[in-house]
């Protein structure tokens, strides 16, 4: 029997607020850049670190689950996020979720492991710039500093009051990727609007 549901297109959990972000951005003068990058896919996966399922599951992916605290790795399209001893969070394109889930299942092979698509959960903001770091140290406790959270490291934390994980970038430019609840996100949103008013 043919599913006859009606189907509904995803919803950005920050549409409302997407031409104030790019505004933002625009009167910026380059100074800072704000942009959600919705639908990403979120897998979280648990699973034993010094067992042989992480080292298949790393192979099968093609980049290794960082064994290191708050570090994240990078591989394509793929970013792979410490959170904890024996938990990880995988980032992929949007639509991705599915494959990840079966391919990590299939390296595991029989081994204990959890895997979870945590997709819906977050959405995630862009920002970067000359004065990112300046913009997030308004709300966050962390040592934004590049030497102490440069490129490739991950951390959760708060901003502005709201759980998030913040993730520096290790592309050229690329700024900081920051994970919010999707009902937070509006809330934050105009936090770092509200925060970036003096570059704007």
């Amino acid at each position: 029997m043919a599913d006859t549901a009606p189907t509904v297109p995803p919803r950005s959990p920050l549409v409302r607020v997407a031409d104030r972000l790019a505004a933002a951005t625009r009167s910026s003068s380059g100074e800072i850049r704000l942009a959600e990058l919705p639908f990403l896919a979120q897998v979280n996966v648990r699973l034993d670190a010094k067992g042989a399922a992480a080292e298949a599951v790393g192979l099968t992916l093609g980049l290794p689950l960082p064994i290191q605290p708050n570090t994240a790795v990078r591989a394509g399209e793929l970013t792979a996020l410490w959170l904890g001893p024996d938990e990880w969070l995988l980032i992929g394109p949007p639509g991705s979720e599915r494959d990840l889930e079966r391919r990590i299942r299939e390296a595991a092979e029989g081994e204990p492991v959890s895997v979870t698509d945590v997709s819906a959960q977050r959405t995630t903001l862009l920002v970067t710039g000359p004065r990112a770091r300046d913009l997030l140290a308004h709300g966050c406790a962390l040592d934004l500093h590049p030497r102490v959270f440069g490129p490739g490291r991950c951390a959760q934390t708060t901003l502005g009051r709201t759980q998030v994980v913040l993730v520096a970038r290790d592309e050229p430019r690329a700024g900081f990727w920051v994970l919010v609840r999707s009902s937070f996100a509006g809330y934050l949103a105009e936090w770092l609007l509200d925060a970036a008013t003096e570059y704007v």
